[in-house]
């Protein structure tokens, strides 16, 4: 069977994607391998008519929506290799299982590479996160530390001082910061700290405590991370798919990689991080795809 467009991501990017494709009579495979960068999260926010949900269960109120089109299956699957022969599109399973399609959309995000510092897993997805704007309002007006090695560090630490003024930024023995970045966090009162950390420390997810190799320590009640990203799957750059300067996929206004078929949604593209930006890009990607199968239908 040729199918008119597999999705690749159980995200909500990919999700949304599925939905639009299956409503416009199209033969649709989702491939979701349940492996979400944001299965640490308790709760997501933003969403209207979702705020607080828990990702697994978003998930699996989607899934339920998506039941009802006979014309879209999904499939609990890894996708592990990519090909095109004679126009079409070779896709195979980690079960061994080969599919041809005629479009392709990747939506398999990103993942959080986090700095390596003894206990950080444990407040990841509690009281540490990566981004403000998903959780700051729960962590609004308390004690913060804002952890990052790299370059995003001034960038974090300007959005987390909406919800607190009351912060600390630790680089771990990196000195990341411009003196005129150093002179404007000391005018802001937001303290530097370049002494390397030995460990995170608190209770049930909770953190209390940063302490540092030099036997200092502070006391902190949450805070943000600017860790690296990485692309969750290397698809995209085994098809030959241009990658952006931030390491995203390159895609025009709507969706379309250099690779005439491929598409990137969501996070894999490097686009705002959050859920309802992914969801409206993969509404946005499905409906190019539409658009040009019925012109080549046509």
């Amino acid at each position: 069977m040729l199918l008119d467009c597999v999705i690749i991501g159980g995200g909500p990017s990919g999700l949304n994607a599925s939905l639009v494709l299956a409503r416009a009579k199209k033969n649709v495979i989702l491939f979701d391998d349940d492996k979400p960068r944001n299965a640490v999260t308790h709760e997501s926010h933003g969403f209207i008519t979702r705020d607080g949900i828990k990702p697994s269960e978003f998930k699996r109120i989607a899934k339920q929506d998506l039941k009802k089109y006979s014309n879209l299956s999904i499939e609990n699957q890894r996708v592990t290799d990519i090909k095109k022969e004679n126009g079409f599109f070779i896709i195979q399973t980690s079960d061994g299982h080969y599919y041809r399609s005629r479009k392709v959309i990747v939506a398999t995000g990103l993942q959080d590479v986090l700095p390596d510092i003894e206990g950080i897993h444990d407040f990841y997805g509690t009281s540490l996160f990566v981004c403000p704007f998903c959780d700051g309002w729960e962590l609004k007006d308390r004690r913060l530390v804002v952890i990052s090695e790299n370059e995003r560090a001034m960038h974090l630490t300007k959005m987390v001082s909406n919800w607190s003024n009351n912060l600390v930024v630790c680089t771990n023995g990196k000195n990341i910061f411009s003196k005129e970045e150093e002179d404007l966090l000391t005018k802001k009162n937001i303290k530097v700290m370049v002494d390397e950390i030995e460990s995170l420390q608190g209770d049930n997810g909770n953190l209390q405590k940063v302490k540092f190799k030099n036997g200092k320590e502070i006391e902190r009640e949450g805070g943000f991370v600017a860790g690296e990203l990485r692309q969750a799957s290397s698809l995209a750059e085994t098809l030959g798919c241009v990658m952006n300067k931030m390491g995203g996929i390159e895609t025009d206004d709507l969706g379309l990689t250099n690779i005439e078929g491929i598409y990137a949604s969501g996070d894999s593209t490097f686009a705002l991080p959050q859920l309802i930006v992914a969801a409206s890009e993969g509404s946005k990607v499905a409906s190019r795809v539409i658009g040009d199968l019925i012109n080549e239908d046509f």
